[in-house]
């Protein structure tokens, strides 16, 4: 449907509206489908009026028609199923259930015959799952605050929520216009015209005699009276005088044909009539903003307020379920930098052959060279950057999986705490407290305790959660964000005696806390603090325990304290296999960043001797011994790995490092001295920093080469943009790198959220294609797409990548790819066949259209998933039903390849864009050329060929271009240039990529030097920006320059985005405040470097 006969039905339903014909209003916006009027809907669930419900909504919608849709005729029907059972109607229940949801036990059987199974109770409260059920009014409340949030994140509404605001009886002031119109042409206008009918246009008569006549044929509604009227003057001919509150009209055709001229071709066009024009006075334009809710009044019933599509989607449910509430299911471096030596005490320790070979040959009469440096040690964290005092004995410590100088330390006296690492300061302390004692065991509340030390701290993957496992029975859950730092979560009496260890697991998709002790068992734990496995077969206390999975199966690996290592699956609670440590003592396991080398280090109980292995897993043997250690160590050493590449030991009041692929020391540091016996270490995610403790109850950070380099790139931005917020510290923001990246030498060139923001789909430049989803849990209960959570690839049950067809000349391939508006199918290419592919399945319905050309760009067509656009390498755009395998259309006037391709419903227009920087418009119910233009830089020069990407504002009106000379905004209904910008001052390298947030009102851009911008949408002023230095952490050894290649915004959250970067990763964005993004004045934190 054309958007002039939309605009046409929307004046009609004003006009029902006008003249309080209410049913047929209504009648017709269900008929059109053009604005479902929520409060109706309302109405109408509330008085329980099923049947005019349903068959409203079927008006938009069809049950079939997606998730969202069939929950909302699920949730109708089993509250019409409930009440007849609430009444004893049996009969009414029976046929409801045969008639209404029988539809649904396709999808859940045995859902259905729960529901079914309610018709045998006398009261349905007899169920435990509506014991809660209340009366007839209270749920259909219940049930309309659920169907508002489906109703609101249903991608089929989005656009029909919100009735356009214009003036009041507008079509009345059309058909006045339209009489003045016709009025004006009559060849003897008379002076007080009669208007008698509007079925014929007006022509006054030949004048036999004078007379006075009534003015106005048609008067306005009685709330229109702030509006002129165009009728009740008298209309004398006189020449058009412009003035700042008229516009001159034109004339036109009396009958124009709507389906084949524009509205711009019906202004422009002329007909026969008088010379001489007339002033008429207009009233304003409808503005572009749209007012949500009910037209039938100016005032806004604020309870019945659209609800902010970002809140709607985290709080919609999306899975059938008896229960009313249900929920969806699933689905730094500080160092002196005047000297590249290494300190000599950070050398490999020479023998003593060696020594003296040197010594002779320091006195030989001639010269040596010095050996060169092993350039392995610059990525060892060596370097102190400081000594922090925590004011107990240090216990364990985790750095922030993402903020990598935050630091969690546990300490003997019980207390927490969180560190700032690079600024030497402590964020947080949290000491020991018994949260609730009345709800722990008898046997602990009889212990009395004061304080208990901290065994083990540990951060959830995605950092929300802190655990905190302690000495003595307890167990600590904190919830953590950075503007109310460590929240009391949960605590747990987990075990009798000590909890030795703590870790995160995702059994079934959940994420969970495993903990282990000195009663010998393993337990998991959901958030809610329910024991959901037990696993007991250990013949001593259990030392520690490590989660893991491999080929789909999740599972545990756990050692106790006589040195025996069990591995035990979840759907199993005896032990898959066991075999026994070097030492048979305490031990600890660990795995490499990859998950596929296992390595473990602990000591003999006999003679303290020190073990560190590397095991083959799958024959249970040693596969390497790496050897260093003295025969004497008593305690217990703590060991660390970090990447793929090294291993740490805390021994002999020292640190000693091995490359994992050999056997001897890499080297060792004493750390300036200060360190234990047997000092405990943790390395961070990404290696460059290392925490070690001291003996007067501190600790010291240790750093690279490049860590150093990092902390200087952030003070210095610090230093320079402090005081205009465009720079800003890390803890500003959470960011998540997808562990998953693309492959080596596959570039993310096309990134795209799933429009329900629960997902989000990448295309590499291989032709490789991955999707991650967010796995709902109880601080994300949809699974929306979020920096706080760390995404699982998803894969179909078969395993299956989906990876496109690249021929050989892969780097001249431009891949591109596109979602369907059901977010149920993806169509997608890489210099090959275009493949229409399943979401859930991955398998390809249909390749079509052979190379060459190939395709450069696709994109959905809005108002018809069967038809796809195709932009193509000889800067054809074809227009190719997908069903019917039919070619509609062939659209030529580019010169070069296409480069992007967005629609407007609202202009009824579709606006391309090409290599060659040209933008052309065109009617999307015509595929005619509207206008063609060429983006230009100052002076009047056209910008230099390259990729031109285009996006329409959410208002569908302004359009944002994107090249890498500039950012512009154009007015797409005259592809005419609102407002520019061009790189600058500290963003002055080339543009790679531009998006508007779903809200419209920023724009991020990435740059090729890696930095990103934040922008005002409406005028391109700068809010903030990022460095690279604050999200990327790159090796100056490696060449390689890793910058974001594009930016996709989030649809529903304004404040979030992704951006894919050219090694591969992707990584989510978010401010912890808005304020950050919108550039307005916050905290900075300054960097203390020493």
């Amino acid at each position: 449907m054309s958007s002039m006969k939309k605009e046409m039905m929307l004046l009609v339903i004003q006009y029902l509206d006008d003249e309080n014909l209410k049913e047929t209003m209504h009648k017709m916006e269900s008929e059109t489908g053009l604005f479902f009027n929520v409060k109706y809907f309302e109405e109408k669930i509330l008085a329980g009026d099923w049947d005019e419900t349903e068959k409203y909504l079927e008006g938009f919608t069809n049950i079939t028609e997606n998730r969202y849709t069939m929950k909302m005729f699920f949730e109708i029907r089993k509250q019409k199923y409930f009440e007849a059972l609430d009444r004893n109607d049996k009969m009414s229940a029976v046929n409801i259930l045969v008639k209404d949801l029988k539809i649904f036990s396709r999808l859940d059987e045995d859902l259905y015959k729960e529901i079914a199974h309610l018709i045998t109770f006398d009261n349905i409260r007899e169920n435990e799952q509506l014991a809660s059920y209340g009366d007839t009014n209270s749920s259909r409340v219940i049930l309309m605050s659920e169907l508002k949030k489906l109703i609101q994140a249903n991608p089929i509404f989005r656009d029909k929520l919100m009735f356009p605001s214009f003036s009041s009886s507008r079509l009345r002031h059309l058909v006045n216009q339209g009489l003045n119109w016709q009025h004006q042409l009559c060849k003897n206008p008379k002076r007080d015209p009669v208007i008698k009918t509007l079925l014929i246009d007006h022509n006054c008569s030949s004048p036999r005699k004078r007379s006075r006549t009534p003015t106005l044929a048609i008067p306005p509604a009685a709330d229109a009276a702030n509006y002129p009227s165009y009728v009740v003057a008298p209309l004398s001919p006189t020449i058009a005088v412009p003035t700042p509150n008229a516009v001159t009209t034109l004339p036109v055709n009396a009958n124009p044909s709507p389906s084949s001229q524009s509205p711009a071709e019906i202004e422009a066009s002329s007909l026969p009539g008088p010379s001489i024009q007339v002033s008429v006075s207009m009233h304003s334009e409808t503005p572009n903003t749209l007012e949500p809710m009910d037209h039938q009044s100016n005032d806004l019933d604020q309870e019945m307020r659209p609800i902010p599509l970002s809140q709607a989607v985290e709080d919609a449910p999306c899975q059938f379920s008896v229960s009313r509430h249900s929920e969806m299911p699933n689905t730094l471096e500080p160092m002196d930098d005047q000297s590249n030596d290494i300190d000599q005490e950070m050398r490999p320790i020479p023998s003593s052959q060696a020594v003296e070979e040197a010594r002779e040959l320091v006195q030989a009469p001639y010269t040596f060279e010095p050996t060169p440096v092993n350039p392995l040690f610059d990525q060892l964290p060596r370097t102190v950057v400081c000594k922090l005092h925590q004011g107990s004995n240090v216990t364990s410590m985790e750095f922030h999986p993402f903020i990598h100088s935050i630091l969690a330390v546990g300490s003997a006296n019980g207390e927490v705490s969180l560190w700032e690492a690079s600024l030497r300061e402590r964020l947080i302390s949290k000491p020991f407290k018994i949260w609730n004692i009345s709800n722990c065991s008898v046997q602990f509340q009889m212990l009395n305790l004061k304080e208990s030390s901290v065994n083990r701290v540990a951060w959830s993957p995605s950092a929300g959660l802190l655990g905190i496992a302690y000495a003595n029975h307890l167990v600590h859950l904190y919830s953590y964000n950075i503007p109310n730092g460590l929240q009391e979560h949960l605590e747990i009496d987990a075990h009798d005696g000590s909890v030795n260890d703590l870790s995160f697991s995702y059994p079934n998709s959940q994420l969970c806390m495993v903990t282990c002790g000195d009663d010998m068992l393993i337990k998991v734990w959901d958030l809610d603090g329910h024991m959901i496995y037990i696993f007991e077969g250990h013949g001593a206390p259990v030392h520690s325990v490590l989660p893991h999975a491999k080929e789909n199966i999740q599972f545990i690996l756990s050692t106790s304290v006589e040195g025996k290592i069990r591995a035990w699956v979840y759907y199993d609670k005896n032990f898959q296999l066991e075999y026994d440590t070097p030492g048979q003592y305490c031990t600890k396991l660990m795995y490499n960043a990859d998950g596929n080398r296992l390595f473990s280090c602990g000591t003999s109980n006999e003679d303290g001797e020190c073990f560190l292995v590397e095991w083959n897993e799958d024959e249970g043997a040693i596969e390497k011994k790496y050897s260093g250690f003295r025969n004497e160590t008593a305690g217990i050493v703590q060991f660390d790995v970090v990447k793929n590449r090294f291993l740490a030991v805390g021994v002999d009041n020292q640190i000693k490092f091995w490359d994992m692929d050999r056997l001897d020391v890499l080297t060792c540091t004493d750390a300036e001295g200060g360190l234990p016996s047997l000092p405990r270490l943790k390395f961070n995610r990404e290696g460059n920093l290392l925490a070690v403790t001291t003996e007067d109850g501190g600790f010291k950070i240790l750093a690279n080469a490049d860590s150093l380099k990092y902390l200087r790139d952030i003070e210095a931005y610090i230093q320079r943009y402090a005081n205009n917020g465009l720079i800003f510290h890390p803890v500003q923001y959470r960011i998540v790198t997808i562990p998953e990246n693309m492959g080596p030498d596959n570039k993310v060139v096309r990134l795209r959220y799933s429009n329900n923001g629960d997902a989000l789909l990448a295309l590499g430049s291989k032709g490789i294609q991955k999707l991650w989803k967010w796995i709902p849990n109880a601080l994300n209960p949809m699974g929306m797409a979020t920096a706080r959570f760390v995404p699982k690839e998803y894969r179909p049950s078969s395993g299956f990548l989906l990876t496109h067809d690249v021929p050989n000349d892969s780097d001249l391939a431009i891949p591109c790819i596109d979602i369907s508006r059901n977010d149920a199918y993806g169509v997608s290419a890489c210099g090959g066949l275009i493949s229409l592919f399943n979401l859930i399945s991955f398998r390809v319905m249909i390749s079509f259209m052979q190379p060459p050309p190939a395709a450069t760009f696709l994109a959905f067509n809005p108002e018809d998933n069967n038809t796809v656009i195709i932009g193509r390498e000889d800067s054809e755009i074809h227009v190719f039903n997908i069903r019917y395998h039919e070619l509609i259309s062939i659209l030529k006037g580019h010169q070069m390849y296409i480069t992007g391709i967005v629609f407007s419903r609202r202009l009824d227009t579709m606006v391309s864009s090409s290599a060659d920087g040209e933008l052309s418009s065109w009617c999307m119910s015509t595929w005619v050329n509207k206008k063609s233009v060429s983006i230009q830089i100052p002076g009047g020069r056209n910008a230099v060929a390259g990729e031109t990407k285009v996006q329409f504002h959410v208002d569908e009106v302004k359009l944002l271009v994107c090249h890498e000379t500039q950012i512009a905004i154009y007015d797409a209904s005259e592809m005419e240039l609102i407002c520019q910008w061009l790189p600058r001052d500290g963003l002055s390298s080339a543009i790679t990529s531009a998006a508007y947030s779903c809200n419209g009102q920023l724009v991020y851009a990435t740059f090729i030097d890696g930095n990103i911008g934040i922008f005002d949408a409406d005028s391109l002023q700068l809010r903030s920006r990022i460095g690279s230095s604050a999200y990327l952490y790159q090796n100056p050894l490696d060449s390689q320059n890793v910058y974001p290649l594009v930016v996709a915004a989030h649809p529903q959250n304004p404040y979030q985005f992704a951006i894919g970067l050219s090694d591969g990763y992707v990584k989510i964005i978010e401010p912890t405040d808005s304020a950050v993004w919108l550039g307005q004045k916050v905290p900075v934190v300054q960097m203390d470097i020493m």
